[in-house]
């Protein structure tokens, strides 16, 4: 199999990078096209950073086990299949379930830091930035955490401002310059889906 073309997929929290993957994905036939989310490289609980009132922060760089997800991007780009545990979100009421990556002509890496992770970055063959104004991320933001997850809206806010803005400033904004492909996602991506789609339907053929 010829090496994977390993595309990198970043953006601020609630930009739409997850609706915007699953438009990606459904573009390509499963054989051609794998993803690997820094979603299941959470580290556990317990090792997590909490802020000055105690609150854990899920969005630092510190929360995720980078180490292990540049191995496992290494491993399908050079043909080998992966198994990870999901994440599941700290949800106790759901057993996670062992996933299998196996290499694919196109390989997606996403997730808030993969620019910002240099071991990471530099296995990318393209950088994909999701771009939305802030007042829509934060809309976004309210209406996944609070009416889909069943999240306190004050508690939403806090992390927003706390955890959420200070991170995208100082982890993921400085790193839009080093993208390829610059998507805005204020109303919809479809003209920046048909143009990625198209390119790397050209690096399959």
């Amino acid at each position: 199999m010829q090496k994977p073309f390993i595309v990198g997929i970043t953006g601020g929290s609630a930009s739409g990078k997850t609706t915007f993957l699953n438009r990606l994905l459904a573009s390509f036939s499963p054989e051609n096209i794998c993803l690997i989310s820094q979603d299941n490289y959470y580290k556990d609980r317990e090792h997590q950073t909490r802020d000055l009132n105690g609150v854990v922060n899920f969005d630092l760089p510190s929360c995720i086990d980078d180490d292990a997800y540049a191995q496992d991007i290494l491993k399908l780009s050079q043909g080998e299949s992966v198994f990870r545990k999901e994440y599941t979100y700290n949800n106790p009421n759901v057993v996670p379930k062992m996933l299998e990556f196996k290499p694919a002509p196109i390989v997606v890496v996403e997730g808030i830091f993969v620019f910002y992770f240099e071991e990471i970055a530099k296995l990318l063959d393209l950088k994909v930035y999701i771009d939305a104004k802030e007042y829509i991320k934060l809309q976004r933001r309210i209406v996944r955490d609070k009416v889909e997850r069943g999240y306190d809206l004050d508690d939403v806010l806090y992390r927003y401002t706390h955890h959420v803005a200070p991170t995208y400033e100082k982890y993921i904004k400085p790193y839009k310059n080093d993208a390829d492909i610059i998507i805005p996602n204020n109303e919809n991506f479809d003209r920046g889906l048909e143009v990625l789609t198209t390119y790397l339907n050209s690096r399959i053929k």
